[in-house]
């Protein structure tokens, strides 16, 4: 009897406990996270400002429901992002959520506050990693513009070129032996000994009736030298600028001018210097 009693002692004992354990269970299990007196005074707390007792708080939840706490993970990756600076705790609580909320609203959400965390914790290391390949993609943007303003600005000057071999040039006097250029002279007839000689005056009727016939034309004047003129005659190789600094001793333009015009008659440009002339040098 007595065995039998304290069989029947345990088998009740064990009943009780089996109760009690499952009450447990069920009540934990059927209280929404949102109701649990912990995740309602975090909230309260982050309204509050104080933000690391509601990061106390959101803990506890998850340490009590486990994998059935994903609105406490969410508020706990916020609070380690945005107050604690703690990007890798965010990260891992923000991955909870997505993983026990696969199919919420906030999931492409979360998905950026992720890629944002992972930003921020790149910063941290000596290297940049990240800011290092933007940066390379900055560079590969600008290379590729450059290199089409480049072949746009080649296409171009293959265009002027061609145009400037289709366009005549215009003759220019040639360059002395100095590497000197002169410009061209515009010679006035009026200045010209020969335009300046007289015209033949007409025949005259003296006593007789015979016409007298006209005079003859007046031969061109050859230069002839002036009180301080001196002759020279031309030799082959020859140039203006080597006249002037062989009788002056320096070449410049305005002795180069003078013995040019003191040569107009039978030089009227510097290019048609030609040897065996006779040059009056001033």
């Amino acid at each position: 009897m007595r065995f039998r009693f304290l069989t029947l002692c345990l088998c009740a004992l064990a009943s009780l406990l089996f109760v009690a354990g499952c009450g447990r269970y069920e009540s934990s299990s059927f209280t929404a996270e949102i109701d649990e007196p912990n995740y309602r005074r975090g909230k309260d707390l982050l309204r509050q400002g104080r933000n690391q007792e509601a990061l106390s708080s959101f803990l506890k939840v998850v340490e009590k429901r486990g994998d059935d706490a994903p609105e406490s993970h969410l508020e706990l990756g916020i609070l380690y992002q945005q107050h604690i600076k703690d990007p890798i705790a965010a990260i891992y609580h923000y991955r909870k959520f997505r993983e026990l909320k696969r199919n919420s609203p906030q999931s492409d959400l979360v998905r950026q506050r992720i890629d944002a965390a992972t930003r921020e914790f790149a910063r941290t290391l000596p290297a940049q990693p990240l800011d290092n390949q933007m940066d390379k993609l900055d560079l590969l943007e600008k290379m590729d513009l450059l290199q089409r303003e480049n072949l746009q600005l080649k296409e171009q000057l293959i265009g002027v070129r061609t145009q400037a071999v289709n366009t005549p040039r215009p003759v220019s006097v040639p360059a002395e032996d100095s590497g000197e250029q002169l410009a061209p002279l515009a010679i006035d007839p009026s200045q010209s000994p020969i335009a300046a000689a007289p015209e033949p005056l007409p025949a005259i009727n003296v006593v007789t009736s015979t016409p007298v016939p006209p005079a003859p034309e007046p031969a061109p004047v050859a230069p002839t030298p002036t009180a301080s003129g001196r002759r020279y005659v031309v030799q082959k190789g020859d140039s203006l600028f080597a006249i002037a600094k062989k009788h002056y001793g320096s070449a410049t333009n305005a002795r180069v001018q003078g013995i040019l015009n003191a040569n107009r008659s039978v030089l009227p440009s510097a290019a048609a210097l030609q040897p065996g002339m006779t040059l009056v040098i001033p």
